[in-house]
């Protein structure tokens, strides 16, 4: 409750005649006020000061610098709290009378939530800036740029509070007016937040290819563009396999940057189809978010699932065909589960190969590197088999043709010898 000695004062004003003296006064006021309470007592009293250069006697041609110089020293209170309980006060005063005061009112709520901010209450603070008015009926000019640094703003401070629901629908805002935006630091963040909720929706591919993309640009400090490429490979790791993920795995293996990643080892093994160990995986592991190491419908981790498809991509490199027994045993898990996870992966054009159950066998078709194994599915696995030979053939006789060369340039004698005999 604000001190019987401001409300006499403030009355006082209040029945001012004199506007000079009037504001002379409050303005003294609101000195005295910040100076003489403690934060027991401060709020209730700012509170009562805003409440009265509020009301109808003084009117809002006068009321609106008032308002203004208020919000200038309420911005110099230290204590978060009282920031936090007279903001929250003054802004329901302020609510029925707003389109009177836009601008006072967006001032001190920007403040308000800078309090919330710094104490990590990020879920009030985004709510405080949604009150915002953005659209103005009295000729306030809001440009795209300050409407996208707000959205940007409450956008990062759910992703704050892991709510990637709500930074989504202001993340969607921003998109309508990307492009006319011309502030560098909010695109930056709008990639770098689109990038974060991509990956906290598990939409993995598309989480890696914004970070890659934030990890490219010169505006970012080097040590921050190489954390953006460490995420882009952890979020290509977790994502499904299949020729898409091969060929963002192809880009992350050949930027130069990757070797200086603690993923680079991962990275490795992964593009070149080799199998994964269980103490690769767990360090792995280690350095993952809690959602990238949520469980699956069954039972799973999407790092668990993850390597396995990986393993049985890399053991179609390595057999033409396997026990579903054995199968199980390289990749850790029951055969049963084993059959499933490579029936899934060949439905869905990630794996070539097929499942003959009676012989309790998996076949494995080789397909090119990169190429869609839908595209060599119609082809029968004799005529896999031939063109595999053909293919190597074709790669015998090219080298033979380069040794040839070599001879014909550097021995051109002992060459023209052995061709005349």
């Amino acid at each position: 409750m604000a001190s019987p000695d401001v409300t006499t004062q403030l009355a006082q004003l209040e029945a001012s005649s004199n506007p000079p003296q009037r504001s002379e006064g409050y303005s003294q006021m609101l000195d005295n006020i910040l100076s003489t309470f403690t934060s027991n007592d401060l709020s209730a009293n700012l509170t009562a000061y805003v409440q009265s250069i509020l009301s109808d006697s003084i009117g809002v041609i006068h009321s609106r610098p008032l308002l203004s110089s208020f919000v200038e020293k309420y911005k110099s209170i230290s204590d978060n709290e009282v920031k936090i309980e007279a903001g929250t006060e003054i802004v329901q005063l302020l609510a029925p009378k707003i389109v009177s005061y836009e601008q006072q009112d967006t001032d001190l709520k920007f403040v308000l939530a800078d309090a919330h901010e710094a104490e990590e209450d990020f879920t009030n603070s985004a709510k405080t800036l949604q009150t915002i008015v953005l659209d103005s009926s009295q000729g306030r000019a809001v440009t795209d740029d300050e409407k996208a640094a707000i959205w940007m703003r409450i956008c990062r401070c759910y992703l704050e509070e892991d709510d990637p629901t709500n930074a989504l629908s202001y993340l969607n805002k921003i998109k309508n007016v990307i492009f006319s935006v011309t502030d560098q630091a909010v695109r930056l963040q709008f990639q770098l937040s689109q990038a974060r909720i991509n990956d906290s929706q598990r939409n993995f591919l598309d989480a890696s290819t914004s970070y890659l993309i934030l990890s490219n640009e010169p505006a970012i400090d080097e040590e921050e563009r190489l954390r953006a490429l460490s995420a882009a490979i952890t979020t290509a790791v977790l994502a499904p396999a299949g020729p898409t993920r091969a060929r963002q795995l192809g880009k992350l293996y050949k930027d130069e940057r990757a070797a200086e990643t603690p993923e680079h080892g991962i990275l490795e093994k992964i593009f070149l189809d080799r199998l994964l160990s269980p103490s690769e995986v767990a360090a792995f592991a280690s350095g993952l978010a809690d959602h990238q190491l949520a469980k699956t419908s069954d039972g799973s981790t999407v790092l668990d699932k993850a390597v396995l498809e990986h393993n049985l991509v890399a053991a179609s490199r390595l057999y033409q065909n396997i026990p579903l027994e054995s199968l199980g045993a390289l990749l850790g898990v029951p055969a049963d589960r084993a059959e499933a996870y490579a029936a899934a992966m060949i439905e869905s054009n990630r794996l070539s190969g097929s499942i003959d159950q009676i012989s309790e066998l998996v076949h494995f078709f080789p397909t090119p590197a990169g190429q869609d194994p839908n595209s060599a599915n119609a082809v029968d696995l004799t005529t896999r088999d031939l063109r595999t030979w053909d293919a190597n053939i074709t790669h015998l006789s090219e080298e033979v043709e380069k040794v040839s060369t070599m001879l014909q340039r550097e021995e051109p004698r002992f060459y023209e010898s052995v061709m005349a005999s």
